[in-house]
């Protein structure tokens, strides 16, 4: 089974960045697609970014385009979320998820397994 493992989040000044990764605990995921979700305090989570394994197409929420960018390494099985510029209001839990069907889906249902998230604050 993947179990998805996120790391890299931390405190940071709004202008900062962070990088953020997700490991899974199983390799050869080739046709899943791994994606970025957030939620922030009394709000729902929300999609952020996903980025397919064969062919790494990507897909930004409108919110992060142009300042977070999604990339993997498929030597280390590890998805990575580049956030720069950021801001105060991306300060949330962050959650790495995979989904067996490597179609593109920003809907968190269609998700088949979860990391335990990390936490991203953005200090004004």
């Amino acid at each position: 089974q993947v179990q998805p493992v996120e790391s890299g989040g931390g405190l940071v000044q709004a202008g900062g960045s962070l990088r953020l990764s997700c490991a899974a605990s199983v390799g050869t995921f080739s046709t899943y697609l791994m994606g970025w979700f957030r939620q922030a305090p009394g709000k729902e989570r929300v999609f952020v970014a996903a980025i397919k394994w064969i062919g790494a197409n990507t897909y930004y929420a409108d919110s992060v385009k142009g300042r977070f960018t999604i990339s993997r390494d498929k030597a280390k099985n590890t998805v990575y979320l580049q956030m720069n510029n950021l801001k105060p209001e991306d300060t949330a839990v962050y959650y790495c998820a995979v989904r067996r069907n490597s179609g593109y889906s920003d809907n968190q249902l269609e998700y088949d397994y979860w990391g335990q998230g990390t936490q991203v604050t953005v200090s004004s």
